[in-house]
């Protein structure tokens, strides 16, 4: 890759940093897609000793990249994202990875597919750090920024994507001991 490709990949990405999520933060601004990815990367490196058998640089490559198809088609919060929503995500972003060098594409398409498969520690543990970092920082944002439909998901969201760890599903029933103190139903 030579420097001016390597320019344009991070110009591309940049994009997630004005990319906003449905998310608010503690202060009630809008969360960028660029912060969510950033905060999961720092998951993932946190959770290095708790997943000794697992590769957690790859698991945070995951974190990294994983949003980078809103970087055309922005964010849909996973409750209102459709089938079709995922599909010209998925057309945009593989008509990008093609068009990267050929290290770089073969690299990022691998840990799409990866991801996509779900049947690597790393990738599910990827996906569970997705939807828990999404569940904290919902409690971490103000109420009065939910939507209706947020006070139940939050109840309920992510326990089967953490079922393969024990210590995910600590974290996940601590998250949601937040949540119900939140709501006042703790």
């Amino acid at each position: 890759m030579n420097a001016r490709e390597y320019l344009e990949i991070l110009h591309t990405a940049e994009r997630l940093k004005d990319t906003p999520r449905h998310c608010t933060t503690s202060n009630r601004r809008t969360e960028s897609v660029a912060e969510h990815s950033w905060r999961m990367a720092l998951m993932a490196m946190l959770l290095r000793n708790e997943f000794p058998d697992t590769d957690i640089d790859k698991v945070m490559a995951m974190c990294v990249i994983h949003d980078l198809g809103e970087c055309f088609t922005g964010d849909i919060p996973t409750f209102a994202k459709t089938d079709s929503d995922r599909a010209r995500e998925d057309e945009l972003l593989e008509k990008w990875l093609r068009s990267l060098p050929a290290d770089i594409s073969e690299s990022f398409t691998a840990l799409f597919d990866e991801m996509n498969q779900q049947k690597t520690q790393e990738a599910k543990l990827f996906k569970a750090i997705d939807k828990l970092e999404a569940l904290i920082q919902h409690n971490e944002s103000p109420l009065d920024t939910w939507s209706e439909n947020e006070r139940e998901l939050n109840k309920v969201y992510a326990f089967d994507t953490a079922a393969f760890s024990k210590w995910l599903t600590e974290l996940r029933k601590e998250i949601l001991r937040d949540t119900l103190e939140k709501l006042g139903e703790a």
